[in-house]
């Protein structure tokens, strides 16, 4: 799919006016509530699915339907960004007014880190045949890690970049505020939330190249991976603040997403073989119904489980 530089362009506005509407209603730093959370989650998701109407009105139906293919399964992943994020913030015991700044430059970050990561694997991918093997078996592997060692997750505090950032910056283990830097005797220092942010960018690194090497399973059309990614990035920040008292209940999602990761690696490799890319109807069907049984099983499991026990039995 060839795009014209006009076109990038305006997608690139779009997204940074989005940006900058989000970062203006939030300015003051207050406590984000659920409803709140909820309102802005719909308008971010009617965006996406906004953009995939328009594709499906310019390009047609096979490359809306890789959008939406591409866009449900960085969303799918995203969740389990929540979960990353939900730890460090009770790790560094980050006060709620404070965790939407945070969001919002790790969302930043994460997009420019997918930028670079989408156009240089693309790359990869139309240069060396064989790279789709490795990559392949990278996502295949990673899904098992996220299947089988799920809970193995390093500390925050003890992340390398974290603790490097603490050996290089002069850090004052204190929030000042929403600033990430502040003056102590003269001397200009980084705050706690500095450290947080650091923590958040670092783990975001890794989630970007398992969900990058994700959708180029999918296409290798950079505009595609690039507007599937950022629109569903762009609504990480009210996804967490959704979601982040469900957690508990989502028991089950890692295999789901497991499934996922493991389906795009095959994916990928099977499209360097006569047999060639799997239709995006199958794969959009087997993303739609791996996340729905994933997430019906989660709460139904943790349901049962709550449920008081029968009259008469222990």
């Amino acid at each position: 799919m060839t795009v014209s530089w006009w076109v990038w362009a305006a997608l690139m506005l779009a997204i940074a006016a989005m940006l900058a509407i989000d970062l203006f209603l939030h300015r003051d730093n207050h406590v984000i509530g659920f409803r709140e959370a909820a309102i802005w989650s719909g308008i971010w998701i009617a965006a996406g699915l906004l953009f995939g109407v328009l594709l499906l009105a310019w390009q047609g139906g096979d490359v809306a339907g890789t959008y939406f293919a591409g866009y449900l399964i960085e969303k799918a992943l995203s969740i389990d960004n929540v979960f990353i994020f939900a730890l460090i913030f009770t790790t560094f015991a980050v006060p709620a007014a404070l965790q939407h700044k945070v969001l919002f430059w790790g969302v930043i970050g994460a997009l420019v880190f997918r930028f670079v990561f989408i156009f240089v694997g693309a790359e990869l991918l139309e240069t060396f045949f064989w790279t789709a093997y490795v990559f392949g078996a990278f996502l295949i592997y990673t899904g098992y890690k996220m299947a089988f060692r799920h809970g193995e997750q390093t500390p925050p505090d003890r992340n390398p970049v974290v603790r490097l950032v603490r050996r290089i910056v002069p850090t004052d283990p204190q929030y000042h505020g929403a600033k990430f830097f502040t003056r102590i005797d003269g001397k200009r220092v980084a705050t706690l939330l500095f450290v947080v942010l650091i923590a958040v960018e670092a783990t975001d690194l890794i989630f970007a190249v398992d969900s990058v090497a994700a959708i180029l399973a999918i296409t290798t059309s950079t505009f595609i991976v690039w507007s599937a990614n950022a629109f569903a990035i762009l609504g990480l920040r009210s996804l967490y603040f959704c979601l982040a008292g469900l957690l508990r209940r989502f028991v089950h999602l890692h295999y789901g997403l497991a499934v996922l990761l493991a389906f795009a690696g095959v994916k990928l490799i099977l499209s360097e073989t006569p047999i060639g890319k799997l239709p995006i109807p199958l794969t959009l069907g087997v993303i739609v119904i791996t996340i729905a049984v994933s997430i019906v099983s989660s709460l139904r499991s943790t349901r049962e489980a709550a449920a008081p026990a029968p009259p008469g039995k222990s």
